[in-house]
């Protein structure tokens, strides 16, 4: 069973929005907030706020590679927050914002590389940062399944349920079955 799954770390942005937005994927097996990227062992949400530990908000993504492909995971990735704002989604601001691409393999490395450089618009470059996972530290328990729980909070009815509801609408073939557009969880 374990040779089946893989492990991509996202950043983009606050990880309650990206968090609801992964857990609907089919053949996502896992979705855990947490942090990533930085320097500081054992980081809490205070220290990662405070922009002084390196980490940025990121998911970390269990998948099946036979149920939808990295290069599907980073079609969502990038159509669901800005790559091209510099620490920064949104009103939030700061390096834990910053988009990022912590990688397992080196498969995944190179269709990140390849992905970035056939969507980037000199114009508007993409700033996402891409680099291997070093470690991986789970958020604290009330920052996970952020959404699920806590659905009918104004930022959750403002800022999530827009961002999934367009998620569910534009990639409605790489949703689990039960992960409808109407507005249902």
């Amino acid at each position: 069973m374990g040779s089946n799954k893989e492990i991509v770390v996202f950043g983009g942005g606050c990880f309650w929005c990206t968090e609801a937005v992964f857990g609907i994927l089919r053949g996502v097996t896992a979705v855990i907030s947490g942090y990533a990227g930085g320097i500081t062992k054992n980081p809490t949400y205070q220290s990662v706020s405070s922009g002084t530990t390196g980490h940025a908000e990121v998911l970390k993504i269990e998948y099946d590679p036979g149920q939808i492909t990295f290069h599907d995971l980073l079609t969502v990735f990038f159509a669901s927050h800005d790559p091209t704002t510099l620490n920064r989604q949104g009103a939030d601001t700061g390096t834990q914002y910053r988009s990022i691409i912590l990688y397992t393999t080196p498969d995944q490395k190179e269709t990140a590389e390849l992905y970035i450089t056939e969507i980037n618009d000199p114009g508007h470059p993409i700033v996402t940062e891409l680099k291997p996972l070093d470690m991986f530290y789970p958020a604290e328990e009330y920052h996970q399944n952020y959404y699920e729980k806590h659905s009918m909070q104004p930022y959750s009815m403002f800022t999530i349920a827009p961002k999934l509801l367009k998620v569910k609408k534009e990639f409605k073939a790489l949703l689990k079955s039960h992960a409808g557009i109407d507005g249902e969880k």
